[in-house]
């Protein structure tokens, strides 16, 4: 029987699944009070801004946003839209009637005088919409652009039918170096699939520019192309099964961003792996997976050795008392490391009992498959 497609839940067993709807749900958002934290270190970041001038722009920000939801009503139909400039720290209020000039700054804002309304340029874009099925596709999109008072196309390249098209329905073309794609997570806990079976992603990690993702050898084993959520990740790139039980799958899909994320599915928000250190016997240990979601127990003993049957016998794994079931296989074990950050501690490997009655689960280390392959572990 093939032990990736029947739930042993009398004995100890590895727990993958046979192809099965993943019972996936989205987190809830981050507290206030930690997003706006994160909010201001991206700013420093991303913006080239310190700490001070980071601050500075927020609460700049704060206040030409009052002032544009103060002015926007009582400028009715002469209203051309309005952005915040970053040179000056001030709200831009665009208007078609020059006589509301002084009313804009009287507000505390730079006013603008434009040929188009906020109205007149939705309009265009609305109308483009409704053609949307006949833009070529080095289309890539079209929006209103506040700041020159227009209606932009973006074209890819330098198509000269869709620069026709974008002209033929009045919008100025830009030209842009590549199309846009979807982009979607790979988080801890979160289904992937083949053609086999279902498992589940424990980490994500790199070496060099080369992306990967952690998950359970005897999933590996199967080898293949595994997708996720959004769609295709990559080709297995190394598994260890028997013996060991890990394997890393290569993120070849340039729309698969890699996260530091944990998912605690209907439990709370994402947790964020800061690390790997090692917690011992007795601690506290929490598992993701995609067919039971997040539950938590405690490690009992390390460096155990487990016979799955038919001559598949695993050693090193981590005991536990936390439950899982078939499909949770490869998923992630943490433990805590503060209210939102954890340590991770290993992969789902298999176990006995199940998520209604309890169970004793076995954990792949990760530090060893870090360590195997070279990784760094992706952390937040």
């Amino acid at each position: 029987m093939n032990r990736l497609n029947v739930a042993r839940l009398a004995g100890v067993a590895v727990l993958a699944a046979g192809l099965a709807t993943s019972l996936t749900t989205p987190a809830a958002a981050a507290p206030q009070a930690a997003a706006n934290v994160g909010m201001l270190q991206a700013l420093q970041r991303d913006l080239g801004l310190s700490a001070d001038a980071a601050l500075a722009r927020a609460a700049q920000e704060n206040t030409a946003a009052l002032a544009e939801q103060a002015l926007t009503p009582r400028l009715g139909g002469s209203f051309g839209g309005a952005w915040f400039d970053s040179a000056s720290g001030k709200l831009v209020v665009a208007v078609t009637d020059a006589s509301r000039v002084n009313e804009v700054q009287a507000a505390g804002a730079t006013a603008k005088v434009v040929q188009r309304s906020a109205a007149q340029l939705d309009a265009v874009k609305a109308a483009m919409d409704q053609k949307s099925t006949s833009a070529p596709a080095s289309v890539t999109g079209w929006y209103v652009d506040q700041t020159t008072n227009s209606v932009v196309a973006s074209v890819a390249g330098s198509d000269a039918a869709g620069a026709a098209w974008a002209a033929s329905q009045g919008a100025r073309v830009e030209s842009v170096a590549q199309a846009p794609r979807p982009l979607w997570n790979l988080i801890g806990g979160q289904a992937i699939r083949n053609s086999q079976a279902r498992c589940s992603i424990a980490f994500s990690a790199r070496a060099g520019s080369t992306r990967y993702i952690i998950t359970a050898g005897h999933c590996g084993e199967l080898g293949g192309t595994w997708s996720g959520s959004g769609g295709t990740i990559g080709p297995v790139a190394s598994f260890s099964f028997p013996g060991n039980d890990y394997a890393i799958i290569q993120v070849t899909s340039s729309a698969a961003v890699q996260t530091a994320l944990v998912d605690r599915f209907s439990s709370g928000s994402d947790v964020t792996v800061a690390g790997s250190s090692q917690a011992g016997v007795g601690s506290s240990i929490c598992r993701s997976g995609s067919t039971t979601g997040w539950h938590c127990g405690t490690i009992q003993a390390n460096n155990q050795t487990v016979n799955y049957g038919g001559g598949d016998i695993v050693g090193g794994l981590t005991r536990t008392s936390v439950c899982a079931e078939p499909g949770d296989s490869g998923g992630a074990y943490v433990s805590p490391n503060g209210a939102t950050r954890v340590q991770a501690q290993g992969i789902t490997s298999g176990g006995s009992g199940n998520c209604s009655t309890g169970g004793t689960t076995f954990h792949q280390p990760v530090n060893e498959v870090l360590s195997r392959f070279g990784l760094t572990l992706v952390t937040g």
